[in-house]
Parts: structure tokens; sequence; C-alpha cells
């Protein structure tokens, strides 16, 4: 059992490694391709990373809702958000096992995707961190 704050990093922390660790592949990529066509990243970042920070801003609501003070580590996430990590991490390494798919679609997409999943966990880990040093509780 952790209390509440630290399902809340939890939350924040898996959404960073999951951003660098896709990032990491997206630049990777886009070395290897030696065009600019991680620009069109940009693009992909915008729409993901709304999604992301509204769902992180959802989840510490939720917890942050829980009657009790501690929790089982593993609510950090909902029943349903492991479902969809499951989902997300086997579609990514079919598309990556299909040889067809060129660098240049994971130099963008994984860039834009991967970037927006870390921001979106260190701006709710950044909030967390300044709420806890004035001594607030944090919703968001």
């Amino acid at each position: 059992m952790v209390r509440k704050y630290w399902l809340i990093v939890s939350n924040a922390l898996l959404w960073m490694l999951a951003g660098y660790n896709i990032v990491r592949i997206g630049i990777r990529c886009a070395l290897s391709e030696g065009t600019l066509v991680w620009l069109w990243g940009i693009p992909v970042f915008a729409v993901f990373f709304t999604m992301f920070y509204r769902l992180i801003k959802k989840n510490t609501i939720r917890i942050n809702s829980m009657e009790q003070e501690k929790a089982p580590l593993w609510k950090f996430l909902t029943p349903r958000s492991y479902l969809i990590i499951f989902f997300m991490m086997g579609l990514g390494f079919s598309l990556r096992s299909i040889r067809n798919i060129p660098d240049g679609f994971f130099a963008f997409f994984y860039s834009g995707l991967g970037l927006a999943l870390f921001l979106a966990g260190f701006l709710s880990l950044a909030k967390l961190i300044l709420s806890a040093l004035k001594g607030e509780k944090n919703e968001t």
C-alpha cells in the first residue's frame, strides 16, 4: 500500500518512461532517414499531447478522490487503462515487425507520439512537485 502521492508519481513516471522509449525509436529512425521527415511529428504531437495530458489529469483527479489515503500501487491506473496500454504496446510491436513500413513513418509518428507522452507525464509530475512544495493538494 502506498500513499496517493506515490500513485500520482507512478502514473507520471509511467508515461514519461513510455514516451522516452517511443521517442528514442523515432529519433533513431529519423537519423537513419537523414531527412526532415520528423517535422511531420509536430501535428502528431499536437493531437496526442492534448489527449494524454487530459488522460493523466483525469487519472490524477480519480486518485485524489479515493476515500483511503493509501492504495495498492497497481491502482495508479484503471483496468481499462492497462488494457489500452497493452493494446498500444502490441500494436507498436506489430507495426515495427512489418518490414514494409518505412523508417520515415516511425521517424515522424513515434517522435511526435513519444514526445507527447513524455511531456504530458513530465508536466504532471512537475505540477505535483510544485503543489507539494507549496503545501497544496494536487488536483490535476
